[in-house]
């Protein structure tokens, strides 16, 4: 039989948040553990969640969605208040964040797609243009991974000139603070 959150409630068991939230139990106490929400103990040491917990998962799980690493998010839901629950303007200002980080992912990912077929960053799908592109894999020299993803394989340009790889940056709360 399954748990329901009912809307008057001002604190969820771990087992109703779980389901209203579309999450298992275990995802709730690791978010906990890794410090993206709180609960607080009953005298029978159950966990006991605020309602505006929800909203926290929601946006956890969109963050994760958007590939925002862990300590990125915590880092932006500590800009949200304690002691109350977080208005529209505190969820909107949050939000703007990362903004600039999700335009630069979605025009990296465009870019990948539109040069799929002539590259992946140094681990090239052709041949003949990463042999013009990154000659005797002296991107390798600058470490693991498609190197030259933040730019499409163009035999004019220059590959020691590469940004970032997909997988490093994070964003930063710090637009946000004060």
């Amino acid at each position: 039989m399954a748990t329901q959150l009912s809307w008057k409630a001002k604190e969820a068991t771990v087992g109703e948040l779980a389901e209203r939230a579309g999450v298992a139990t275990s995802a709730l106490r690791f978010y906990e553990r890794e410090g993206l929400i709180q609960s607080r103990r009953t005298s029978g040491n159950q966990r006991r969640y605020s309602r505006d917990t929800l909203r926290r998962v929601a946006f956890i799980r969109a963050s994760q969605r958007l590939g925002m690493p862990l300590a990125a998010i915590r880092e932006v839901l500590g800009l949200l208040p304690e002691g109350r629950t977080p208005t529209r303007e505190d969820w909107a200002r949050v939000s703007e964040c990362w903004r600039e980080e999700l335009s630069q992912r979605i025009e990296l990912m465009q870019q990948l797609r539109d040069h799929l077929t002539d590259c992946i960053g140094c681990g090239c799908l052709s041949l003949t243009t990463c042999a013009l592109v990154n000659h005797h894999d002296r991107l390798g020299d600058e470490g693991p991974g498609a190197r030259a993803l933040a730019q499409p394989c163009d035999p004019g340009a220059s590959a020691g000139a590469a940004g970032q790889s997909a997988g490093q940056g994070g964003g930063s709360a710090d637009c946000c603070a004060g």
